[in-house]
C-alpha cells in the first residue's frame, strides 16, 4: 500500500480508503448488511494496508456504524482512523449534538473518533450550526479527547466551500465529491487547491461518479481509451487520475465486492504523484469532453431558474436527465430521479414560463422538463 501526506497530521493516510456505505447486503435491503461477507472484506483491506474508513449516521440504513463496531473487535481497531460524520439535516438545536453523537459513539464502540466531519455541507447548514454553537461545541470535544480532528464533506458550490475553510481554524480535513468528469462540479478542483493550499486534507468522494466511470462506456469513449498503449481498467484510469494530484490525500471508493476491493488496492500500490503521463491526462481531457458533447441540454446548473414558484426541482431534473443519457446509464437515471419528490417533478409545473424568462441559456425549459420526465418517470 502507498501512504500519502495528511494534511497538518505526523501521520499518513493509505492512498485507498474504504467508504462503509455500499457493503454487500440483502437484495432490495441495503439495511441488511451481509455481515460476514462484508466483515471479510474490510478485515482485508486492514491487513493490506487500508487505515482510513469513513461511515455516517444514515448508511445502510443507519446500520453502518453499528457494522463497523463489530468489525473492528479484535485489534482492528488500533491499526485504522475512524471517519464519522454528524447528520447536519436532523439538527435541530444545540442539545442535538450530543444527542447524535453520544449514539454515534456507542454504536461504534469508541471512546473517541478520530475524525468528525459534519455531513454534507449545503445551503444555510453551516450558518444554522454556528448559530447553535457548533464549534464552540466541537472544541470542547476536542479538548476532552472525544473527537481528535474536525472535518466536513461538502455539496454544494464553490464560494460556500471558501467561506467554511476560512470560518473556522480548526478543520483539519475535507471530503468534496471529485473525479475526472467533475472539475468544476460543486467544490470541484478549484475547492481541492483552497483546501490543500489552507492546510487541509482532501479525502475525495464519489471517484468513480457512483460506478458510472467503471461501466462499460458508449462507443466514442471507448475508442479513445484504446488509442493508450497502456492497459487499465476504467475504474483504474479514473483513481489513477486522482492519485496523480498532490493536493489529494485519500480517495475513499464504496466498494461492494471482493474483487472490487483487490482491483483498487493494486491500483493504489500503483499509485503515485505524477504517476500519469501528459499523454495520458490528454486522453482523460478527451474522456470528457467526448462525455460533454453527450450532453443533450446545454443546461449550466446556474440555478438562475430557481426558485420555481412550484417547488420544481428544474436544474436536479435536466441534471439527471444529461445524466442518464450521456453514460448510456438510464437506469441510474430512473434510480437517481426517484429520489426527487414526487410534488418536485415536472407535474407540478404550471407552465407560468418565469424559468424561461431568467434562463441565460435560453432554453425551452417548460418542453425539457416533459421530455426529462417521459423518460425519467
Amino acid at each position: 500500500m502507498n501512504y500519502r501526506k495528511f494534511g497538518p497530521l505526523d501521520w499518513e493516510v493509505s492512498a485507498l480508503g474504504f467508504g462503509i456505505m455500499r457493503m454487500p447486503h440483502g437484495e432490495g435491503e441495503p439495511s441488511e448488511i451481509l455481515e460476514e461477507e462484508a466483515s471479510l472484506m474490510v478485515r482485508h483491506a486492514i491487513d493490506s494496508g487500508v487505515n482510513y474508513l469513513d461511515t455516517a449516521y444514515n448508511y445502510h440504513g443507519g446500520n453502518s456504524e453499528s457494522f463497523l463496531g463489530r468489525v473492528l473487535k479484535d485489534g482492528y481497531r488500533r491499526k485504522v482512523r475512524i471517519a464519522t460524520k454528524m447528520p447536519c439535516w436532523k439538527i435541530e438545536g444545540p442539545e442535538d449534538f450530543d444527542r447524535y453523537f453520544d449514539e454515534q459513539l456507542e454504536r461504534l464502540q469508541v471512546e473517541t473518533i478520530d475524525f468528525y466531519l459534519l455531513h454534507g455541507l449545503q445551503g444555510d447548514w453551516w450558518d444554522q450550526l454556528k448559530g447553535f454553537g457548533y464549534r464552540e461545541w466541537a472544541e470542547r470535544q476536542m479538548a476532552d479527547g472525544r473527537i481528535r480532528y474536525s472535518g466536513f464533506s461538502f455539496h454544494d458550490k464553490l464560494p460556500l466551500f471558501r467561506r467554511i475553510v476560512d470560518e473556522w481554524d480548526r478543520w483539519t480535513m475535507t471530503l468534496v465529491m471529485y473525479n475526472y468528469m467533475d472539475i468544476d462540479y460543486q467544490a470541484g478542483a478549484g475547492g481541492v487547491r483552497y483546501a490543500a493550499d489552507n492546510g487541509l486534507a482532501v479525502v475525495v468522494m464519489e471517484p468513480l461518479r457512483g460506478g458510472l466511470l467503471a461501466k462499460e462506456p458508449p462507443a466514442s469513449v471507448r475508442r479513445i481509451f484504446e488509442e493508450s498503449e497502456r492497459r487499465r481498467s476504467y475504474a483504474d484510469w479514473a483513481l489513477q487520475w486522482l492519485w496523480d494530484q498532490a493536493e489529494v490525500s485519500c480517495v475513499i471508493s464504496g466498494m461492494s465486492t471482493m474483487e472490487q476491493l483487490e482491483e483498487n488496492i493494486a491500483g493504489a500500490c500503483r499509485s503515485a504523484v505524477g504517476r500519469l503521463t501528459d499523454e495520458e491526462r490528454g486522453l482523460l481531457a478527451r474522456v470528457r469532453k467526448e462525455y460533454l458533447s453527450k450532453k443533450p441540454i446545454d443546461c449550466t446548473g446556474c440555478r438562475y431558474c430557481m426558485p420555481c414558484p412550484e417547488g420544481v426541482a428544474i436544474p436536479n431534473i435536466l441534471g439527471i436527465y444529461n445524466l442518464g443519457r450521456m453514460y448510456e446509464a438510464p437506469d441510474t437515471a430512473r434510480t437517481h430521479y426517484g429520489f426527487v419528490p414526487e410534488d418536485r417533478r415536472q407535474p407540478s409545473c404550471t407552465e407560468c414560463g418565469q424559468c424561461m424568462e431568467k434562463c441565460p441559456q435560453h432554453l425551452d425549459i417548460i418542453a425539457l422538463l416533459k421530455e426529462a420526465h417521459e423518460h425519467l418517470a
